[in-house]
């Protein structure tokens, strides 16, 4: 999937209830500010090798949304 078609998708989506654990070690308190703080560097540099982080994570926390709707 592409940046933006899932920053299309995150923009339709049903927002999960707060906090969502991504993993064990990674926990997500607000979800507005975990969508803008990974989209933004991946909209800027989308094939810099260091984002790749962002993108997995913004993708485990679609599967987490698909898996509870």
């Amino acid at each position: 999937m592409t940046i933006q078609e899932l920053e299309e998708w995150f923009s339709k989506a049903p927002k999960p209830v707060m906090p969502v654990m991504l993993n064990a070690a990674t926990k997500v308190n607000d979800y507005e500010q975990f969508l803008d703080s990974h989209f933004s560097p991946l909209k800027a540099h989308p094939t810099a090798k260091i984002n790749q982080p962002l993108l997995i994570r913004l993708e485990m926390m679609k599967l987490i949304i698909e898996s509870n709707i």
